[in-house]
């Protein structure tokens, strides 16, 4: 084909494939797309680095010392006593991140409607949804057409809310755990209720928000706004960037009227094992009243970070652009010099984006990579694959993709091409492991070592894979999961799941430390969580590029369970479903301590299920 006709058409197909992203990035977003920003997100964060938040909040915590103290939780009348203390020394708004949903003694809940009365205070309630995503059809002007409907609120004492302003407390993480947005607004079938950061900050402020399609209006002050009338949050460090003083202080008279008067004060628990704690960039164990608190900072002040719509139109609009400059690039001139004007060119969009991210407006960094690297590659092959010399490099590379699939299923689709052609509904066990402490690596030991490393774990996953019958069905990053009953059911996936699970912890936490001295300064772990029940499983993609993925809740409450391993400080969590299922005979029992059941709420599931802890006799 001649050289200009393949470029026009290159250029044609590079730029209606970056438009088609960069219009599901303007609409709803893509979640592959949201999890590669995340990751960059929190890249670009350490990058940036922590700063100091403005001195407008402050949290007096229901710390370790406080419970040591007065009990926890804290009782009613214990808490009217610490609202009044607060009070008396005259804050600018007193907020309570603590849900007061059921009745308590009447002394007690008698005296702490009294004390939030005693001055402007706001109190917490919370949102439950059906579904991990929900919209409502998107109307033309209407600011409130993207967000959510929630099918439940959990809504403080009537006494309560009659004596004190109510916000809903939700947070919308992403795939970590991490905070990424405040939700603004929320509503169900008959209401509308602000968030408790936006409540929090209307008080302070003495105005009522107004709302308009991509901002929140607090008087004069513009607070833009995402998808859904979404908050970014951006946080200013770890745990105590923003002021904090036990409520054992406060209690007591100690604590001084400078942390207090004129400022916002937060009440919320930092009481270890509480649970009430997030991941993020700079602490994995950030207090939720300190996630509460860093979004009331950026309502007040107005410091937080820019994503609205016109920021996603630039996101769009460099996403096109960048694809039609490295493919014209690619087309241009295929040599020495060549590259690195395309490594240039690159090099000067990510400093552009990362200056842009630290002064404030978050430009996506996953959009424009996933619009620009596919045809680039795309391109960039077709050119090798014309040009006779390098054909046999590129036929090698090829192959080497193409033989990225499920270890264990390559020869059933070898059988039977048609395998999972359609969607099919069947028990499976499934073991999720993901190593933590990764994040921000390569910054420090480089990105080669780190491949090399997370090459020896996915060829140890692997190997403990195809060892006991499971396939691998997703590995990405420093996780993977592992499912058994692919191609076919059988009556022992959940003892053999067990089994690898396991083994996986016996030769990761061996693996581990034989790398000890990989990251002498940084604490690498891993956590696995087992689950067993009904999937959905199917192949996803067209043409010669498919894959064999699974979804339904057995998916998702086997990625949570590592979470509750994370929480327990152990290494594997297991359901009670795969623990029955695996029988009193498996290897759980016999090489290793077994704790539980207990009854365990996971984040996104309005039920509870039992969890069993596994812990090594060797530890």
């Amino acid at each position: 084909m001649n050289h200009r006709l393949l470029t026009v058409i290159a250029l044609l197909l590079a730029g209606l494939w970056a438009a088609a992203l960069g219009y599901t990035h303007l609409n709803a977003g893509s979640g592959l797309l949201d999890r590669m920003e995340a990751s960059l997100a929190d890249i670009r964060s350490a990058i940036v680095g922590a700063k100091t938040p403005p001195p407008v909040v402050s949290i007096v915590a229901i710390d370790d010392r406080t419970a040591r103290a007065h009990g926890y939780p804290l009782d009613r009348a214990t808490l009217a006593r610490l609202a009044e203390a607060i009070t008396a020394l005259k804050p600018k708004a007193l907020a309570i991140d603590i849900l007061l949903v059921d009745p308590g003694p009447e002394a007690g809940d008698a005296a702490l409607t009294v004390a939030l009365r005693q001055g402007p205070s706001v109190i917490a309630a919370a949102a439950t949804f059906a579904q991990s995503s929900q919209r409502v059809t998107d109307a033309a002007g209407d600011p409130l057409a993207a967000i959510p409907e929630a099918n439940q609120l959990l809504l403080p004492l009537p006494r309560f809310a009659e004596a004190a302003a109510v916000g809903i407390v939700n947070v919308a993480t992403d795939q970590t755990g991490t905070p990424r947005f405040i939700p603004l607004i929320s509503r169900s079938a008959d209401r509308l209720d602000p968030a408790f950061p936006l409540r929090v900050a209307s008080v302070a402020l003495g105005v009522d928000p107004t709302i308009e399609p991509d901002a929140i209006m607090l008087g004069k002050l513009r607070i833009p706004t995402d998808i859904g009338q979404r908050l970014p949050v951006t946080f200013y460090g770890g745990h105590g960037s923003i002021a904090t003083f036990s409520a054992a202080d406060a209690l007591d008279g100690k604590l001084s009227a400078d942390a207090i008067t004129g400022r916002i004060v937060v009440i919320g628990s930092t009481v270890t094992g509480g649970g009430d704690v997030f991941p993020t960039p700079f602490d994995p164990v950030m207090p939720g009243v300190e996630v509460m608190s860093t979004a009331i900072t950026h309502l007040v002040t107005g410091d937080g970070m820019v994503r609205d719509r016109r920021i996603r139109l630039i996101d769009a609009g460099v996403a096109v652009g960048l694809t039609l400059v490295l493919v014209s690039l690619i087309a241009w001139r295929r040599s020495a010099a060549g590259y690195i004007i395309i490594v240039l060119t690159l090099i000067v969009w990510a400093m552009i984006n990362l200056s842009a991210f630290a002064h404030g407006y978050w430009l996506s960094a996953a959009l424009p990579i996933a619009a620009a690297l596919p045809p680039a590659l795309i391109y960039g092959a077709a050119e090798l694959w014309l040009d006779r010399g390098r054909a046999r490099h590129f036929a090698e590379q090829s192959a080497l993709l193409q033989r990225i699939e499920a270890p264990g299923l390559g020869e059933w689709l070898a059988r039977d091409p048609n395998f999972l052609a359609a969607p099919v509904r069947q028990n499976a066990a499934v073991i999720f492991i993901d190593l933590s402490g990764f994040t921000g690596l390569s910054e420090n030991v480089g990105p080669v070592a780190v491949s090399e490393m997370l090459s020896g774990f996915f060829e140890l996953v692997d190997e403990e894979a195809r060892a006991h019958g499971g396939a691998i069905t997703s590995f990405m990053g420093d996780g993977a999961m592992i499912l058994f009953g692919l191609p076919e059911p059988a009556d022992d996936d959940a003892a053999r799941a067990a089994a690898c699970a396991v083994s996986l912890c016996e030769r990761t936490r061996a693996w581990l430390q034989a790398h000890a001295g990989f990251a002498p300064t940084k604490k690498i772990g891993f956590k696995v969580g087992a689950h067993c029940g009904p999937i959905v499983a199917s192949r996803l993609g067209t043409g010669d590029r498919q894959q064999i993925t699974a979804a339904g809740d057995t998916i998702n409450v086997g990625s949570r369970l590592m979470e509750v391993a994370a929480r327990h400080g152990v290494e594997l969590a297991l359901s009670a479903e795969i623990v029955r299922a695996a029988g009193p005979d498996s290897v759980l029992t016999q090489s290793g301590r077994m704790e539980g059941p207990l009854e365990t709420a996971l984040r996104g599931r309005a039920s509870r299920i039992d969890v069993w802890l596994w812990r090594s006799r060797t530890l």
